[in-house]
């Protein structure tokens, strides 16, 4: 069993990636506003312009995960081994 398995079946059941899949589907408004907000908040505190380079890629390879390479279905559980 490799790690991030053992966290996440002792933590939420099942893997995150499908549980913040179903979050977003639930709250998008508020996913969408604690984007934006995010983004202001880092661009008025006017962080290191490679501080705020990694905090976006790091978003978007997050973004990536959730949203690209599977369907989403309501309540996934996990795959079978």
């Amino acid at each position: 069993m490799d790690f991030y398995r053992l966290l996440w079946s002792h933590l939420g059941g099942r893997p995150w990636t499908y549980i913040l899949r179903d979050l977003w589907h639930r709250f998008e408004w508020l996913w969408i506003i604690g984007l934006l907000l995010s983004g202001y908040l880092i661009g008025r505190n006017g962080f290191d312009e490679l501080l705020g380079w990694l905090i976006a890629f790091n978003l978007g390879y997050v973004a990536g995960h959730l949203f690209w390479g599977k369907d989403y279905v309501p309540g996934q559980k996990a795959d079978a081994e």
